[in-house]
Parts: structure tokens; C-alpha cells; sequence
């Protein structure tokens, strides 16, 4: 059986409104703190001290889907070929690695998701590139976000900034509904294909849009943590996400400050 596209009313988008602002603040100020030598574990302590000083809850830690063990850490730091879910350790970053942050809190029971990717130090022009693209990638799903579009809107407007940059779009993960839980229908994948699920999209609908683009081929494996999502070609892999709301007066980003 299908499960029900939960659309939301304006108290509820206010309470994932505030989850995701402090998404919004908690990742400037990570994103800040990368540099060299800073190491990943470092980065994961800041993101939780923030989030409880404000008066919510890292809506990762402990998060266990399916047969996954509990994802151990709050934010997720996913290095150069890591793609998405990288566990956070005592590995130091260096000039010219490129780190993925993903986070995600609950408040007041509502729950908020955003992601970007950040340099450290000074990068390579194709991984500078990357990351601009999967930026521009996202803000056209986003565009796409309208009341009387379809799911499929979204998709192939991220796959052909990415396709025509000549980077691949990642197929096994998607992007999704979230407010009452993490992760609620619908699924938002960032390509499309005929045959593919394609709800129409209405007013009260919340969407975490997240392209996740690798640098060569969109073949990835998990690592034996069972988490990590790394690139099978060992190639680089950027990601962006935004909670976005569906109204009558356009797409809203609600985790933007």
C-alpha cells in the first residue's frame, strides 16, 4: 500500500519553519569551522552544542531505517568521493578536500533537513565547478517546487543542469517529504524516468530537495560501516538540500536564513 503524502497547514509550517532556520544557523556556523586539520568528530560536537542551545534535537543521532545499525553521530561529513552519510571521525581535513554537510533537527516534534558542500582551503577548478553546478542544480528543482507541477518537474530540471555540466546524477538516493517524521513521502529523485511514481504537487506539501552529483559515473558502493555512500570510481561527489515549502505563492525555502 502506498503511503499518504502528508500535506501541512500553516502551524505545522511554522513549527518546521523554526527547525529549519536553526538548521540554516547550525550549518553557517560548521561551515565556518572547516578548515585544515580540523577534524570531522570536531565538526559533529559543534553542530550538536548549537542545535541543544537552541532548544532542539540532531534528528540523525540514533536515526535507524530498515536494517541500518543507528547512525551514531548528528551531522553527517561526507569527504571528496564520500557522497552522502559519512560518519564523522577523527580524520582531519585538508586543503583541497571538498566536505559535504548534512544536517537535520527535530523541534517540537517537526523536523527539518538541509545540506551543502564547502571547500577547504583552495580547491580544484573541476571540484570548485562541481560544487557551483550542484548548487544551480538545486535551485532549479526548487524553481520547479509549484503548486500543479509534478515530482517529475523537480527531477528533470536537477538532472539537466547536471547532465549538461557533464557530471551524473546519483539514482539511489532521493530526496523526500519530512516535517512530521525525517522522511515522509513523497520521494524526490534528481533524474526521472518513465513509469516512475509522479504525484502532482500541492499546496501544504514540505520537500527536502537534495542533488547529490558525482564528478564521473552516478555507480556508488556503501563502505562496511554500513553508512557511508562513496563513488565507485573514486571520483568527487558534492551535495545540496533545502526544505522547501509548496504553496500557492511559489516554492518557499523555510532552512535559508
Amino acid at each position: 500500500m502506498a503511503r499518504m503524502i502528508l500535506l501541512k497547514g500553516p502551524e505545522e509550517i511554522a513549527l518546521i519553519r523554526r527547525a529549519a532556520q536553526i538548521v540554516a544557523e547550525v550549518l553557517q556556523e560548521v561551515a565556518k569551522a572547516v578548515h585544515p586539520d580540523v577534524t570531522t568528530e570536531e565538526l559533529d560536537r559543534l553542530a550538536e552544542e548549537l542545535t541543544l542551545k537552541r532548544g532542539a534535537k540532531p534528528a540523525f543521532k540514533g536515526y535507524k531505517p530498515g536494517r541500518h545499525t543507528p547512525y551514531p553521530k548528528s551531522l553527517c561529513v561526507s569527504v571528496n568521493d564520500e557522497i552522502v552519510h559519512g560518519i564523522p571521525s577523527k580524520r582531519k581535513l585538508k586543503s583541497g578536500d571538498i566536505v559535504g554537510l548534512d544536517f537535520g533537527v527535530v523541534y517540537k516534534g517537526y523536523y527539518a533537513d538541509a545540506a551543502m558542500t564547502v571547500p577547504v582551503g583552495t580547491v580544484s577548478p573541476t571540484a570548485a565547478r562541481l560544487i557551483e553546478v550542484t548548487r544551480q542544480a538545486l535551485y532549479a528543482g526548487i524553481e520547479q517546487a509549484r503548486v500543479g507541477n509534478r515530482i517529475s518537474d523537480i527531477s528533470k530540471a536537477v538532472q539537466h543542469v547536471v547532465e549538461s555540466a557533464g557530471f551524473s546524477v546519483v539514482q539511489e538516493f532521493a530526496g523526500h517529504g519530512i516535517g512530521r517524521s525525517l522522511h515522509e513521502e513523497p520521494q524526490v529523485p534528481n533524474y526521472y524516468r518513465p513509469g516512475m511514481a509522479n504525484p502532482r504537487l500541492q499546496h501544504g506539501m514540505v520537500l527536502a530537495i537534495e542533488p547529490m552529483v558525482n564528478e564521473g559515473g552516478a555507480a556508488l558502493r556503501i563502505l562496511r560501516d554500513g553508512w557511508t555512500a562513496v563513488t565507485a570510481d573514486g571520483k568527487l561527489s558534492a551535495h545540496f538540500e533545502h526544505s522547501v515549502a509548496v504553496t500557492e505563492d511559489g516554492p518557499v525555502i523555510l532552512s535559508q536564513l
